[in-house]
């Protein structure tokens, strides 16, 4: 690690939406994405998106099962406090979040 500011460290963060909570999420959609927007300017964030209920059906229509986030983080335990303050958490749409570290190896 040639910086110690810049982690290098991957991290799978998979929330899975409760049911119903589908108004919760729209109302706490720009906070999480302005955190998300935080990453990717940093040089952090691989990918994020939902997780549509349907395949081939837009989540607007078919709703959403979770979301998807690979993102850089100096250890597990920073993923973990990243991924606990998302507002989706805040706002009940999680019911469960997973955080496992990943190895990016393709592309």
């Amino acid at each position: 690690m040639t910086n110690p500011n810049s982690p290098t460290r991957w991290y799978v963060i998979l929330g899975h939406d409760a049911d119903g909570t589908g108004p919760a999420r729209a109302a706490a959609r720009p906070a999480h994405l302005a955190r998300l927007e935080t990453l990717a300017s940093a040089g952090r964030l691989k990918l994020a998106g939902p997780l549509p209920r349907q395949d081939g059906v837009p989540p607007a229509e078919g709703g959403v099962s979770g979301s998807l986030i690979v993102a850089a983080f100096g250890d597990l335990a920073a993923a973990q406090a990243w991924a606990a303050d998302d507002p989706y958490v805040a706002a009940g749409v999680y019911a469960r979040v997973d955080v496992q570290p990943f190895l990016p190896v393709l592309p």
